[in-house]
């Protein structure tokens, strides 16, 4: 290898490294919130940064007025520059729900944010299976101020969709994918509210509460806006590096690097992840691809399934 390439990978493996335990640990502090029962409840972002202050350490907080003195001004968002002056609300950040603002924050080990809250956060204090990722969105920084800003290098993010209009947090053969996130998960009554408009076949029954696969869609904005089978085998043939054919495979040696920089998310689970299509198929199930370090299959799981994560298919 030429000595460039050596320090580029050099330069990943650290990026990967910073963002794996950065996330762990805010995964840690969330948790504890979930069990605290202080996790949910707050009307504005600022609130929930106060509390979340006290699980995890923040050396700065910055009001939605002067966030620039926590964050860049400006960074790479795909192939696009972003002026982040203008990142004030969840909205900003592809959640056109949540109707709050953003709060700059300093952590203690360097990394820098902004924040945004979910105030449909909900807990379930009584489960180790919740992290409590679905109730905020965070653009990160591993290096803070230092160059390059640039995403899936040293800028990472958790349930941030779109950032100020670009949604491309990677493209593969023309195709369009949005930054990988946790969908909420919906109820059954919240289904039925959406389903007509955004192209869902059948709800959950009341026995089975949680929905994964219909909070993807919801923030996708429809199943035609979440991947399509023949969309994930081309996310399969950038992790796996081969074309991929048929449904069901036994193959080994994915691209760790590449599934980071990604955006996927393997902290808990380093060597598998699943992701939803927009497939829906029936007995409440809905087609995704599972991707591990030595499997690939394209089948039908079940909707109540929080750890699976998706993407959108982007403009």
């Amino acid at each position: 290898m030429t000595i460039p390439t050596l320090v580029a990978n050099y330069q990943n493996k650290a990026w990967n490294t910073s963002a794996q335990v950065f996330e762990r640990k805010l995964e840690e502090a969330l948790k504890t919130m979930n069990t605290q029962q202080v996790l949910a409840g707050y009307s504005n972002t600022a609130d929930f940064v106060s509390a979340l202050g006290k699980y995890f350490k923040i050396t700065k907080v910055c009001a939605n007025d002067d966030i620039m003195s926590c964050f860049e001004d400006k960074v790479f968002w795909g192939d696009q520059e972003v002026d982040m002056t203008n990142i004030k609300n969840a909205k900003n950040f592809g959640q056109e729900d949540w109707d709050t603002e953003t709060i700059g924050v300093q952590f203690a080990n360097g990394t820098t944010g902004l924040i945004a809250y979910n105030p449909e956060c909900k807990e379930q204090p009584f489960t180790n299976q919740f992290n409590g990722t679905s109730c905020l969105a965070i653009l990160y920084d591993t290096t803070g101020s230092k160059t390059p800003n640039t995403q899936q290098k040293d800028l990472r993010s958790i349930n941030v969709i779109a950032l100020d209009g670009s949604n491309c947090a990677f493209e593969i053969n023309g195709t369009c994918f949005t930054a990988p996130f946790y969908p909420e998960r919906l109820t059954k009554a919240e289904c039925e509210e959406i389903k007509d408009d955004l192209g869902i076949n059948e709800c959950l029954p009341y026995n089975r509460p949680y929905d994964s696969w219909a909070g993807a869609v919801k923030a996708c904005g429809g199943v035609s806006k979440m991947p399509t089978k023949e969309q994930l085998a081309l996310l399969s043939e950038e992790i796996y590096g081969r074309t991929i054919t048929g449904s069901a495979y036994d193959i080994k040696g994915w691209n760790k690097d590449k599934v980071d920089e990604m955006g996927f998310d393997t902290s808990s689970r380093p060597n598998y992840f699943t992701v939803w299509s927009g497939q829906e198929y029936r007995n409440g199930t809905a087609y995704s691809y599972f991707f591990s370090t030595s499997q690939m299959v394209y089948n039908s799981h079940n909707r109540t399934n929080g750890s699976y994560q998706a993407v959108c298919i982007g403009d």
